[in-house]
């Protein structure tokens, strides 16, 4: 676990994969990084390799997050992604263990480890309860608990397994934050996920499908700070 990770809650996560990359997904960081000061909450934005350093030379308030990284040091490995050179290019942390881009759980410990090497902060995604109690014992800064099988689907996670996770991960290190993903597609899912008692959430599919991505922004960081501030006020 990183010692200086300046992200708290509640925040919020937008991860556009290989959806957009370059301008397109400058201008909508440049929005996430505008309403984010606007309601004073942490966003975690994890674009493309190649636009690490161009969000983080044009954001103030935004978190750049790598989407993966490998846990090899420097010297041989082309095609790998480099701990070092993902921190040099301005990334603030990493997000590991995607369902698009799996690990297994002896190689997610490594990176973390490798992450902390660096300074880079973690959040590391689980499926199942027992993903999510194996992942905690490891120690990372954050844990993303989303069903694989509910990611894009529009279906978001049941009350029972938000609650079931956020009480295993406390269990276990109290220290680490909880985002609950997978299937958020407007501010209202925002506020009753928060409502639950997670201390983030987030949206790919929610954002960009929707017909103004940027109004989405706004209705869902809105909604969460909504709701987080009745929930804590």
């Amino acid at each position: 676990m990183l010692k200086s990770c300046n992200i708290k809650p509640p925040f919020f996560e937008v991860g556009p994969k290989a959806i957009i990359y370059g301008e397109a997904m400058l201008k909508l960081a440049k929005v996430i990084d505008k309403t984010a000061m606007k309601y004073d909450v942490d966003v975690i934005v994890t674009p493309q390799y190649t636009d690490i350093k161009l969000l983080a030379d044009n954001t103030e308030r935004i978190f750049v997050f790598a989407q993966h990284m490998d846990c090899l040091v420097p010297g041989r490995g082309l095609g790998s992604v480099l701990p070092e050179a993902v921190k040099a290019a301005g990334a603030k942390g990493v997000m590991l263990n995607h369902a698009e881009k799996p690990l297994t759980m002896d190689v997610v410990e490594k990176t973390i480890r490798r992450a902390e090497e660096v300074e880079l902060a973690t959040i590391v995604c689980a499926d199942t309860i027992e993903d999510v109690k194996t992942i905690a014992k490891m120690g990372p800064d954050m844990i993303v608990a989303e069903p694989t099988e509910l990611i894009g689907t529009g279906t978001t996670s049941d009350s029972n397994y938000v609650i079931e996770t956020i009480k295993t991960v406390k269990e276990i290190n109290e220290k680490i934050m909880v985002l609950q993903g997978a299937g958020i597609s407007n501010g209202q899912d925002v506020y009753n996920t928060i409502k639950l008692g997670a201390m983030a959430t987030g949206s790919t599919s929610g954002i960009l499908k929707a017909d103004d991505p940027y109004a989405m922004v706004e209705e869902m960081l809105y909604n969460l700070r909504k709701a987080w501030d009745e929930m804590n006020g």
